[in-house]
């Protein structure tokens, strides 16, 4: 049993219409036994709210995951530390992603810039953000599906 509540649980802000990017979100959805891990676009009204109280991310054309969202602990990492951050909230196997941790995050950021510049001819892009199964639309912050 998760000891996070919906409203502080992690949130992973993420390209909506990035085609690796969702498979991503599938994937960690996939391999989530917590069930508590939640997601946003980058272009949603609740990612705007985190920009607004973390300026430094205005801009920025990356994944971010959130810990505490609108707590007073709220905190956020983006690029690599953010996948390193989603490993370790997934637990098991997905640890071992941890021992990345031994290269400099400088260079992990810079295969992470590298990788995102052409993720759109790897993995395609959508037109809109799809909409996820009905199974998992609670998980989505923000969302509105008619």
């Amino acid at each position: 049993m998760s000891t996070s509540t919906k409203s502080n649980a992690p949130v992973l802000l993420y390209d909506g219409v990035c085609g690796v990017c969702n498979g991503a979100v599938r994937t960690i959805l996939r391999f989530d036994s917590r069930g508590t891990l939640r997601f946003a676009a980058l272009d949603s009204d609740f990612a705007r709210g985190v920009i607004a109280r973390h300026p430094h991310l205005a801009g920025r054309d990356s994944v971010v995951f959130v810990g505490d969202p609108g707590g007073r602990a709220e905190t956020v990492s983006t690029e690599s530390a953010a996948m390193l951050a989603v490993a370790d909230y997934l637990g098991g196997y997905w640890k071992l992603a941890s021992a990345a941790r031994v290269i400099p995050a400088f260079l992990r950021d810079r295969l992470y810039a590298a990788f995102a510049k052409v993720r759109y001819h790897v993995g395609g892009q959508y037109d809109t953000c799809p909409i996820p199964s009905p199974a998992v639309r609670s998980r989505f912050v923000d969302a509105t599906y008619g």
